[in-house]
């Protein structure tokens, strides 16, 4: 990787004296003018025209409306979010916030989307940070210019792509700063316009914002449910490459695993939804296994959790427990089929109108019997549910929504989410577990160090549901089956 810096004049030094360095805010400091001029010229035109809208632009459109609907008269700013430094002069890869992405289609890093009120809604603005300028040398001399990190679309293409007016981003601080009257901003992803902002908000108002647009996210439209099973697609994909590289990943480790899946999701899609999850054995026991640094070992289990996202940013969640020499043992196989017992209560108990604890309830109420059944907890069951003494074992919540958030709408209201009322177009995670650790001495020897989950992703539809991760096996039968084939 090289170093950004500006470039040396012919000399190797610097020139203080050279007549264009104080051109617009400096960047020309420090080089010839005979280069700057050099630099300046015999470029091609390269402005696109005529571009199609991007796909999500209508839908973007509608969800703009509701948050128009919904705060009438206010001055609305939602910002994409700015780069984050990794160390030193490197930076992560730029994720949009999901509230701008959601409204405008939009993933440009500074971006910010204001909604101006008007008489009859509100009007709608794109700010974006506009090509880098070849006249001031910020495209060559700049680290974020394209010469550096590649180019950017104009002002005029944002417009065709996204479909509404595209501004200077340059000048919106200073621009809402100037107005009167308050503003909500959705906190947390641009410090520089909060701060520019401060005397014009206040956190509850500002709140608002953010959970109006998280609970607007639960039901998906058609474009997002065609994006969570593009998502879905791909990670089943990634899954049965995965399978066809464990002997590779015995002789290396959980990295191997990571490794293989990541391919997929690069190749097919934006990139990974969330941390993959790649735990073999006893790390199938710790629930965020994010290390995948572990052994990959024949006899024992592979928990793998991991999801695609797509290029709009919809992610796939899917979990699948795998006997790592493609058979179970017989105490595998107890466990593994009272969690596919488990979940498939709770998918039966996914459908519109039902209370969305129903199906986590369900789920729960079939591991307890199971661990009455095996006598690792007294009966009877409904005491066991009342106290919770199952979650030693279950430990976790049975599922959540998804969408452009592995664990989407995360600050809707919980009348809205959690004790809420399942509604057609909600998708939503069904996965139960069953997790032993190693050290504890509460279980037979044999069980200790065994993690099992089963996840798919579920649509609520208008009858029931539809299991948008069914190409991927479930039954232990079928994961042997599928296995074997993969490996030949």
């Amino acid at each position: 990787m090289t170093e950004q810096r500006a470039p040396e004049t012919p000399e190797g030094g610097n020139a203080p004296d050279a007549p264009i360095k104080q051109r617009k805010n400096g960047l020309y400091q420090g080089v010839s003018e005979e280069l700057a001029a050099n630099m300046q010229s015999g470029w091609a035109d390269t402005e696109l025209r005529d571009l199609a809208p991007i796909e999500q632009a209508p839908n973007a459109a509608r969800r703009r409306a509701a948050l128009s609907a919904r705060f009438p008269g206010e001055r609305l700013v939602i910002p994409a979010g700015n780069l984050k430094t990794r160390s030193n002069d490197t930076e992560y890869a730029f994720r949009a916030s999901t509230e701008y992405a959601y409204l405008t289609g939009d993933q440009t890093q500074d971006a910010v989307l204001v909604l101006e009120p008007t008489s009859d809604g509100h009007e709608a603005t794109a700010y974006l940070l506009p090509r880098s300028d070849r006249e001031n040398g910020e495209f060559w001399l700049d680290g974020q210019g394209e010469l550096w990190v590649g180019r950017r679309h104009s002002l005029s293409e944002g417009e065709q792509l996204l479909g509404l007016p595209c501004s200077d981003v340059r000048e919106v601080a200073d621009a809402l700063a100037a107005l009167d009257g308050p503003v909500r901003i959705v906190r947390g992803h641009d410090a520089g316009l909060e701060e520019a902002l401060a005397d014009k908000l206040d956190a509850e108002r500002d709140e608002e914002l953010r959970v109006f647009l998280s609970e607007l996210r639960l039901v998906k439209d058609a474009f997002e449910i065609g994006e969570l099973q593009k998502a879905v697609d791909s990670t089943v994909r990634g899954f049965e490459d995965v399978v066809r590289v464990l002997d590779r990943a015995e002789a290396t480790s959980e990295r191997y695993i990571e490794g293989t899946f990541f391919l997929r999701a690069r190749v097919e899609g934006n990139d990974i939804g969330y941390g993959s999850i790649c735990a073999a054995g006893p790390h199938a026991t710790t629930l965020h296994w994010v290390r995948n640094d572990g052994p990959v070992r024949s006899g024992e289990l592979l928990l793998l959790d991991a999801g695609v996202e797509t290029h709009s940013l919809y992610t796939a969640d899917v979990t699948r427990t795998l006997p790592i020499n493609g058979r179970f043992t017989e105490l595998q196989r107890r466990i593994y089929d009272a969690v596919y017992e488990a979940q498939e209560a709770g998918i039966a108990a996914v459908r519109p109108g039902a209370k969305f604890r129903d199906f986590h309830d369900a789920a729960q109420r079939v591991l307890a019997e199971k661990l009455v059944e095996w006598g690792l907890l007294d009966g009877p069951v409904e005491r066991v549910l009342e106290l919770g003494l199952q979650r030693r074992w279950t430990l976790h919540g049975t599922g959540h929504m998804l969408g452009m958030d592995v664990h989407d709408c995360a600050v809707a209201r919980t009348e809205s989410y959690v004790d809420g009322v399942l509604e057609p177009g909600m998708c939503l995670t069904v996965e139960p577990g069953l997790y032993f650790q190693a050290d504890d001495l509460t279980v037979p020897e044999e069980y200790r160090g065994i993690g099992i989950r089963i996840e798919d992703d579920i649509l609520v539809t208008e009858d029931g549901n539809h299991n948008l991760s069914a190409a991927l096996p479930r039954a232990a039968d079928e994961v042997e089956s599928w296995m074997a084939r993969l490996r030949g």
